[in-house]
């Protein structure tokens, strides 16, 4: 084999090469082949560091090609106090799995943020209610905007309530997106109010104790919990869990550092009584919504097979458009 280099990717080139409808699409994809049993079970590894932690994201899709991916991010929530750096940074890992061959290295952070928002979006189109016109974004930093545009990819929103701790950021997501998607969008700071006003609620923050109680969420509504990713991360009431039905990206990996953890912790629910992961309604395995009444709970936690997918499309395009800078780490 002719060892043409590694690709070297910077988040302006991720950002410009990977789209939203693509990225929907792509991890559509990525959740039906793993419920079809058409790829392995990908991996996820924890470490825990002073002020923040790391983990390690890693799977395998046989897409146009086979691709292995590795991701490696950080997430330190103080970052834009103490240092003036994003929350979330790190880089992912593209490799040919026929061979080996590392085929790319990317900046993780747009990835991440893209393809969690994609994750969202399928899983409203296959969960929330079709009708679905009014949504509430609780977290206004990247995760929250990215979310909210995929969402209106998939649901006919007509009006969006932003809650954040910080005010400030609520106004500003407003005022930004309000324009960009021409709906009308309100920064709140009662969020009960807003979630009983809404079809959608989605949870997208750092937060290490739950906020959204069961009893502010009506009837009918789609609840996206995306902010845990470890243990110690909280944003969903665990009764709101027990008391309705419950979807997963990936149960083994809910279980463990998704809101579904606090619950089974607690003894209030068991993994037996989780409706389904994402991939299997997809796929046609099991239901997803089958009333207009259902509160949907979709637990995200982000998976290495929407890292593979999503690094996969940005690579190939990068290698159709010679975009970015090849090295040859073996020389």
């Amino acid at each position: 084999m002719k060892r043409e280099g590694t690709l070297v990717l910077r988040r302006s080139d991720v950002a410009a090469l990977l789209g939203i409808d693509d990225c929907i699409a792509t991890v559509e994809q990525a959740f039906r082949l793993y419920a079809e049993g058409k790829t392995s079970p990908p991996g996820v590894l924890g470490i825990h560091a002073r002020t923040g932690g790391f983990h390690i994201k890693a799977g395998l899709l046989d897409l146009n090609k086979c691709y292995f991916a590795a991701k490696t991010n950080s997430n330190f929530p103080e970052n834009a106090r103490r240092f003036g750096l994003p929350l979330i940074q790190g880089v992912i890992v593209l490799c040919d799995a026929e061979n080996g061959y590392p085929l790319a290295v990317m900046d993780s952070m747009e990835i991440t943020v893209i393809r969690t928002g994609a994750a969202t979006a399928v899983a409203a189109k296959y969960l929330a209610r079709p009708d679905s016109s009014v949504a509430t974004i609780c977290g206004c930093g990247n995760q929250g905007r990215i979310s909210l545009r995929a969402i209106t990819k998939v649901l006919p929103l007509k009006q969006v309530y932003a809650f954040d701790k910080e005010p400030t950021l609520a106004e500003s997501f407003g005022s930004e997106l309000s324009k960009e998607l021409g709906i009308d969008i309100k920064a709140t700071n009662d969020l009960a109010w807003a979630a009983r006003q809404s079809d959608v609620c989605v949870t997208c923050t750092p937060s290490k104790k739950f906020f959204l109680k069961r009893e502010y969420v009506r009837l009918g509504t789609f609840v996206a919990g995306v902010g845990a990713d470890n243990e110690e991360k909280q944003e969903l009431d665990p009764k709101l869990l027990q008391a309705n039905k419950v979807v997963v990206d990936l149960l083994e990996q809910c279980a463990t550092i998704g809101d579904l953890h606090h619950a089974l912790a607690q003894g209030l629910m068991t993994r037996a009584e989780v409706h389904a992961e994402l991939g299997d309604v997809i796929a046609g395995k099991k239901p997803g919504r089958t009333s207009a009444d259902e509160v949907i709970i979709f637990d995200s936690t982000g998976t290495a097979l929407q890292d593979v997918a999503s690094a996969a499309v940005v690579y190939e395009r990068a290698v159709a458009s010679e975009r970015g800078m090849r090295i040859d780490f073996a020389e």
